[in-house]
């Protein structure tokens, strides 16, 4: 800024020091002066008394005209020359620089300074510039001529050079300086000569006489005379080594954010935080937990116990060498860390260390270490920083940092660095500690309550499989059962609970309990679903009471359930099923043809107040029949109808053996890394020989008993069970008296030659019978005492026309039952 004026320059007085040097005022955004300091006052002579309220075009020579005004109110700032008039009249040129603001009030306004004196160059100015050049004590600067010669450079530039201007003139850089860095600089130079353009380059060099490399911004421009001639070069480089450090520090921080943590496997993120710290921040990293935490089914102890060496278990380790060569613990390995050691006495107390390998702390440790002693000379490991890992107020292990390639040492910034990297290490191992702990909780007792073997059945031949979820999933809720049921008939069984962990588990055990219960009084599918609808719904109100009562803000999650209940007959090859919201099953017939059942869908358990539906179809004999949770077909990965076309695949194509197609369809349809459980069970369908099965209708007369009987005994001299024939005569006799006396027609007795033999009366009552204790004079009452006594098992099942009763006994030598 200048100020010229047609009279003698303003003598700003004998007091006018610091603000009275320049002339300062505040116009509001209406025009009125509301600002005006002493400067002001020297430069046109009007206190602020005079000129404060009143329009500031007063103070103006000259007004210009509106089309030569700029843009103001869009404008952050504005300079030029303004024509000024002085109080006494005479004019005054002064340039001023205005910034448009708004102040803390809100209230914008313009801020107007102008130089009242010192605005003309002066003779001591050059020397002011050269002395600005030469004692700049942060910006290495150096001017070399058009061959790259150094000719002068400043106070900053020498002390990094570590040279004075009368060693280095005529040298150029690449003389000065032996670093591979230098070179890409005179390129630069060169191009800055040759096209005039700025250059610009961020660099790593080493300092002569330090061992500490730094980080420089470099810039570089040709010097040009006022004629145009060029005269050389100038290069200007700021020492950034603290904020690039700053910088890479963040940046590590940010990167440890997004690489540690990314599952929850105990392992995997210990080797993240290795992987994070090498070798940015150490060139070795090791991370020991405490092997305490092994076999721990609970959080561990705060602090580890004192007086005694620590057992620490290597979990992971990096180097900047390949293989590791530093490491003295392979992974897995356990090792005893006495007393008094580095990483035992950050384990004690919590605080992270940092130390030269010289020091006590070190070499007394290693003195009785032979193996740890020679790596450190080997490798000539020269600092050492040992941080716990410690989260929720549980000390896990230790994080042991070194440097041995990287010529400096650890600082206390790189030891702030370790202790954020390995806090965020801890919390993410403590859960993956703690998921571990409830994961294996899960799977015990899902696998618990699943079947530990299929049980014995006739009706078809099975194999089953279950996964559970991928880690991040958790155990979840799928379940599956075979249910053998009477009349050599069997229920096939596959359920999905919804949500994951402990409390899935235990709903799947409930639900599975009250599947078989309700299978073993043979409720038909549709009634079975509706039974178990209303206990879902029951359970779903237990948990939220449950969540109300404990107040504590936890929830169990909603209680949910699909499922598809399944019963197969191998005498007259039909099966009947029902489903509450589950994925349709498929079948595969002997030709080799896949579909999938068209069942109605049904609701999902839990919802409550919505009828299930049965649908019975006949399937030929080697039929294959597929139940599976959604686990199977639905992934991230795909689409469903992606999985269910390769499940229709898998079990089109002939396998050996149930158990290798069951294997081939996980293999097929489930993707790398599943990330939900699949229950999957397999069955072929088998058919009992008509000739293996005999039916009479019995007349509603007590005579007719006489004539089942005969039937019966001469069915099983065919047979050839005539050792049987004194117990089935028995059991006959009593359950067609029962029907005659207490049922209604029609009556039907049958009897099945299965891997048992199975007597059957039906008839047209509802009403079931049940057993009672005869008094000592009682005619009658021992029939079905004796029943029970007398077979295997016994019972009655509900019939759309009325019910069954049935008895199982077992024989000697069974021939197989079912044609080949």
């Amino acid at each position: 800024m200048e100020r010229r004026t047609d009279e003698p320059a303003v003598d700003p007085g004998p007091h006018a020091v610091g603000e009275a040097l320049t002339a300062h005022a505040t116009v509001d955004e209406h025009g009125t002066v509301t600002g005006w300091n002493e400067g002001a006052e020297h430069l046109l002579g009007y206190a602020a008394t005079q000129i404060l309220g009143r329009p500031a075009a007063v103070l103006l020579a000259e007004v210009p005209a509106a089309s030569d005004l700029p843009p103001f109110p869009e404008l952050p700032r504005w300079h030029g020359t303004l024509a000024l008039r002085h109080r006494d009249g005479h004019r005054v040129e002064a340039r001023v620089l205005a910034h448009h603001r708004t102040p803390d009030d809100g209230t914008p306004d313009w801020f107007l300074v102008c130089a009242v004196t010192g605005a003309q160059p002066r003779p001591d100015d050059e020397a002011l510039v050269r002395q600005g050049f030469l004692q700049s004590p942060s910006c290495a600067t150096s001017v070399h001529d058009t061959d790259l010669r150094l000719r002068r450079s400043n106070r900053s530039s020498q002390g990094a050079l570590g040279l004075s201007d009368d060693e280095m003139r005529g040298l150029r850089l690449s003389d000065v300086l032996d670093d591979p860095a230098i070179g890409e600089v005179e390129r630069r130079m060169q191009r800055a000569l040759r096209t005039g353009e700025p250059q610009y380059m961020e660099n790593h060099a080493r300092a002569p006489g330090e061992t500490r490399e730094h980080a420089w911004s470099v810039h570089i421009h040709r010097l040009e005379a006022a004629d145009g001639r060029v005269l050389g070069v100038a290069t200007t480089g700021h020492d950034m080594t603290e904020q690039y450090w700053a910088r890479k520090r963040l940046q590590l921080i940010a990167e440890a954010g997004r690489r540690i943590g990314s599952t929850l496997d105990v392992t995997r993120t210990a080797q993240e935080l290795a992987d994070v710290a090498v070798p940015d921040l150490a060139d070795f990293v090791s991370v020991d937990l405490l092997a305490s935490l092994d076999d721990l089914p609970e959080a561990a102890p705060v602090s580890p116990a004192a007086d005694r060496a620590l057992a620490l278990r290597r979990i992971a380790h990096r180097s900047v060498y390949p293989g590791t060569p530093e490491a003295v613990v392979a992974p897995g390995a356990l090792d005893e860390y006495p007393e008094g050691s580095p990483p035992v006495r950050s384990l004690r107390s919590g605080r992270a260390m940092l130390h030269q390998v010289t020091e006590p702390a070190i070499t007394d440790w290693v003195a009785h270490d032979p193996v740890r002693t020679s790596r450190i000379r080997d490798f000539g490991f020269h600092s050492v920083m040992t941080v716990p890992l410690s989260a929720r107020g549980t000390t896990l292990g230790v994080a042991v940092f070194l440097r041995h390639r990287h010529p400096d040492p650890f600082q206390q910034d790189d030891l702030v660095l370790a202790e954020e990297l390995a806090a965020r290490a801890a919390v993410c191992v403590d859960n993956a500690l703690r998921y571990t702990r409830e994961r294996a909780t899960a799977v015990t007792l899902q696998r618990s309550l699943l079947p530990q073997s299929l049980p014995e059945q006739t009706a078809v031949d099975v194999a089953s499989r279950y996964l559970p979820a991928g880690a991040r999933a958790g155990v979840g809720g799928d379940w599956f059962d075979v249910i053998p049921l009477s009349g050599a008939r069997v229920a096939l069984v596959v359920g999905d609970v919804v949500g994951h962990g402990i409390h899935a588990s235990a709903t799947m055990g409930r639900l599975r309990t009250a599947v078989r219960t309700l299978a073993d009084i043979d409720l038909p599918p549709d009634e079975l679903l509706t039974h178990l609808d209303d206990l879902v719904g029951r359970l779903a109100t237990e948990a939220e009471g449950a969540e109300r009562a404990a107040g504590n803000g936890e929830t169990a999650g909603d209680v949910g359930a699909t499922c598809l209940y399944t019963v197969y007959d191998p005498v007259s090859r039909r099966c009947t099923l029902a489903r509450a919201g589950h994925p349709l099953p498929a079948v595969a017939g002997p030709d080799g043809t896949v579909e999938l059942l068209d069942l109605p869908a049904g609701p999902p358990l839990g919802l409550g107040g919505l009828p299930f539906e049965s649908v019975e179809i006949e399937l030929r004999e080697g039929s294959l029949l597929a139940l599976y949770t959604d686990g199977l077909v639905e992934s991230r990965d795909h689409d469903v109808d992606v999985g269910v076309s390769r499940l229709r695949q898998a079990l089109a194509t002939p396998a050996p053996s149930l158990d290798v197609l069951c294997d081939r369809v996980l293999g097929s349809v489930l993707p790398r890394r599943p990330t939900d459980d699949v229950a999957l069970l397999v069955a072929r369908t088998r058919a009992l020989d008509a000739d293996r099965v005999a039916a009479w209708d019995v007349a509603a007369d007590p005579s007719a008993v006489a004539e089942a009987r005969k039937h019966a005994l001469g069915r099983l001299e065919a047979w050839g069970l005539t050792d049987e024939a004194f117990v089935t005569e028995l059991i006959v006799s009593e359950l067609v008296t029962n029907a005659i006396r207490h049922g209604r027609p029609p009556i039907q007795l049958r009897l099945i030659h299965d891997a048992s033999l199975i007597c059957e009366v039906s008839d047209a009552s509802s009403t079931a019978p049940h057993m009672r204790r005869a008094r000592a004079y009682d005619e009658g009452g021992r029939g079905l005492l004796l029943v029970a006594q007398l077979t295997r098992r016994w019972g009655t099942r509900p019939t759309p026309t009325g019910k069954t009763i049935w008895a199982e006994q077992n024989i000697g030598s069974a021939p197989p039952p079912f044609s080949a």
